[in-house]
């Protein structure tokens, strides 16, 4: 596979971020090609085949639930500090999920994958721009998905200065909301309601 092919993905990848409405019909179709398959694109189709807990995903694995969030995702895009960066960080978001994707007491989980997700991502950008600054703004937002979950709900993994200081608050509330909303049968209202409760907590 020549490495020009493999940014011209990357460049119409971008471009679909972008631009679409709902931009999980050009992925989903993407994801069938070949080049999914290869570095460092396999990290996004190790998505499909990594299990969700059906309670908290009943939309099935981490790809549909990705979809789901970057339809979401680009609804507010215009509504984020960086509707580029946004947008990546909505895709990339969950790639930590396969490597720490487990069953623990009959349950699935991925404790952890913030974090994984995090280094992940740069590693996948990094293949394909040198700018720095966007890099560390989507692997901000992919570090910090979760704090949403753990200030609201007083967690021990709770650390608002150290998202704070590298990053927009929110565009973490923006960003945790979509992934709250990219679940079959949520409700948006008491989702909404979440978001309110953690930008007070983060502000208080």
């Amino acid at each position: 596979m020549k490495m020009e092919t493999l940014h011209d993905t990357f460049d119409e990848m971008d471009k679909h971020l972008e631009m679409d409405d709902k931009p999980s019909f050009y992925f989903n179709e993407l994801s069938d090609r070949p080049i999914f398959r290869s570095y460092p694109f396999y990290m996004l189709a190790d998505l499909k085949m990594t299990r969700q807990s059906p309670k908290h995903h009943p939309e099935g694995n981490v790809w549909n639930h990705t979809m789901l969030v970057l339809d979401e995702a680009a609804k507010v895009k215009d509504q984020s500090t960086d509707k580029r960066a946004f947008m990546w960080a909505a895709l990339l978001h969950d790639i930590g999920k396969p490597g720490t994707t487990k069953i623990r007491k009959g349950r699935i989980t991925a404790y952890g994958h913030d974090v994984l997700g995090a280094e992940l991502s740069e590693k996948f950008l990094c293949e394909f721009t040198n700018d720095e600054a966007f890099v560390t703004k989507v692997v901000s937002f992919v570090r910090w998905h979760m704090q949403i979950l753990y200030v609201v709900n007083d967690l021990p993994l709770a650390d608002i200065n150290a998202m704070k200081a590298q990053s927009d608050i929110r565009d973490i509330a923006l960003l945790g909301l979509c992934d709250r909303l990219g679940r079959a049968g949520q409700d948006r209202i008491a989702e909404e309601n979440n978001i309110v409760k953690f930008m007070e907590k983060c502000l208080s």
